[in-house]
């Protein structure tokens, strides 16, 4: 064999790396911390400009159609359309249980969403996402009017904001606006925990792991923000279906 046709396999056994990792890493077994490193390492890749777009190709696709849907992660994140999950985390097919509604709340609808992708599909992660400039968030601060179904769909932020802005009381509003997109993130662990004896089942049980965290739409990266610090008292919760 020449020596530049050994170059060239070890160039291409090179490039193939990451996707070989990528695939041996995810699936059934993976565990929440597993998972975060796919999370956290995607990200990375994300910001610095060098994605490997991880399971996209045509194989994924078949795969994924045969075999069903083995997702290592639950991600409720906002519907705002600069925070798509697969791509700011370089993942694909099949790897993220994407739950997105504006403002990243937690209402009936998105809890029963949720414990689909815990429960049913097991992921061993569940991230709730916020986001800088939300929208939503930034609405109901400021006290903007908003028509149609959107006061209903933002009701769990008022109590957020109006706590945010007692605390803050005289601060620049760039400010009270970037604490309240902050604490809606714990609010909506808290909301999610009241809401589903499932998720407070699988907490308990260690088989599932519930992290904020924060987009920042400026830089591109995901600030993973921990557990809900108050997370024991959250597992106390005795509602049911409905929230309390």
């Amino acid at each position: 064999m020449s020596k530049s046709l050994r170059m060239w396999m070890l160039v291409l056994a090179l490039v193939a790396m990451p996707f070989v990792a990528s695939a041996l890493s995810e699936g059934p077994g993976v565990t929440a911390e597993q998972a975060m490193a796919l999370l956290v390492d995607g990200n990375a890749r994300f910001v610095r400009g060098d994605v490997i777009h991880p399971n996209q190709r045509e194989d994924r696709r078949k795969g994924t159609s045969l075999n069903g849907q083995h997702p290592f992660v639950t991600v409720l994140s906002c519907a705002d359309s600069r925070v798509p999950a697969e791509i700011l985390f370089d993942r694909g097919i099949g790897d993220v249980f994407s739950v997105r509604v504006a403002g990243n709340v937690a209402a009936v609808d998105e809890i029963g969403t949720i414990e689909y992708g815990v429960e049913h599909l097991g992921t061993p992660l569940l991230v709730v996402l916020g986001h800088t400039q939300c929208g939503a968030v930034t609405a109901v601060v400021k006290g903007e009017q908003v028509g149609g179904n959107i006061p209903q769909l933002v009701a769990p932020i008022v109590p957020v904001a109006e706590r945010v802005k007692a605390a803050m009381a005289g601060q620049e509003m760039n400010a009270v606006v970037a604490a309240a997109i902050e604490e809606n993130v714990w609010q909506v662990i808290d909301d999610i925990f009241k809401g589903s004896p499932i998720v407070r089942h699988l907490v308990q049980e260690g088989k599932l792991s519930v992290q904020g965290a924060m987009y920042v739409l400026e830089s591109g990266t995901v600030r993973f923000m921990g557990k809900h610090p108050a997370e024991e008292r959250l597992l106390a919760y005795t509602g049911g279906p409905g929230g309390h």
